[in-house]
């Protein structure tokens, strides 16, 4: 994809009007927010500044805010799970996003703190390339109507309670049964997912421009229940064993909720990817054996 740049307008230094900073909930981010914040201000941008939100049990009456539609990109300032609460603060608007980490670089936010000012800099010029991530929608059904709606980056993931039963999953592709997944919980991830819980449950690793959904059991009973990657145009349906109990799902680690034996869950590709920002000399590979260790590398 070719390099985008974004042409001069009357206001700023560049075509970028008013910038988001998504801010981790801790101190070194704040004091890294205030400094560019106000380095942003110098430049005559508008700067729109939120604070994390904190991960919670779904509750229908509380409803999060979400960013403001007019915002040309978003910094977001701390780890890979700030980075994921910040995808769903945006929601279905097709802003940009760059992830700024503190210590050690991650698989989203790919930017070092002291790259902070330099990667704005190649922002504002314009010098950057999009790489679209794909995103899940998933719903819960119950008593035919649906009861929640959450879109992710990273996975869904249904998660038996630390003393329950194993959890059986009953499992549909396109409503073609696949198999009752008798198992500790089951992860639907996308690509970028996978090198996220997905990974650590034995999942494979996959490139984030395959076009796939990779279902992953935990720990499953049966050792022949393996990691499964689907296309991306199908839809994933689950149903529970009709005495489960203490089932929990959640959408990238940021909202849960109990479910019922009755309700069903139904997970398919979202119709709005994330867009994240890349510079040149940024390779997904290198990030990859980085936090990998492949070939001697460290974290």
């Amino acid at each position: 994809m070719p390099y985008i740049r974004m042409l001069p307008e009357k206001r700023g230094e560049s075509g970028l009007k008013r910038i988001g900073l998504y801010v981790k909930n801790d101190r070194a981010a704040y004091k890294k927010a205030d400094a560019f914040d106000a380095w942003l201000r110098d430049k005559h941008i508008d700067v729109f500044r939120q604070e994390a939100f904190e991960t919670h049990i779904y509750d229908e009456g509380n409803h999060l805010p979400n960013a403001p539609a007019d915002l040309s990109c978003v910094f977001v300032i701390g780890g890979d799970g700030t980075f994921l609460s910040a995808s769903r603060w945006i929601g279905d608007l097709p802003i940009p996003m760059v992830g700024v980490k503190f210590g050690d670089v991650g698989f989203l936010a790919e930017i070092s703190e002291e790259a902070l000012f330099e990667t704005a800099e190649a922002v504002i010029a314009g010098n950057y390339k999009l790489d679209s991530r794909t995103r899940l929608k998933a719903r819960i059904i119950r008593n035919g109507k649906v009861l929640v709606e959450e879109t992710v980056l990273n996975d869904v993931v249904i998660n038996k309670a630390a003393l329950a039963r194993l959890a059986n999953i009953r499992t549909y592709i396109d409503d073609h049964y696949l198999t009752t997944y008798r198992c500790d919980g089951l992860i639907v991830s996308t690509p970028t997912g996978s090198t996220a819980y997905s990974l650590a449950a034995g999942g494979p690793v996959v490139h984030p421009a395959v076009e796939g959904i990779i279902i992953t059991p935990i720990c499953p009973f049966t050792l022949t229940n393996r990691p499964l990657i689907v296309p991306n145009h199908v839809t994933i349906k689950t149903l529970l064993d009709e005495k489960a109990t203490d089932i929990v799902v959640t959408f990238d680690g940021q909202e849960g909720l109990e479910i019922m034996a009755s309700d069903i869950l139904v997970i398919e590709k979202s119709h709005y990817p994330v867009n994240l920002i890349n510079l040149p000399g940024q390779n997904y590979f290198d990030i990859l054996k980085a936090k990998l260790r492949w070939s001697g590398g460290r974290i």
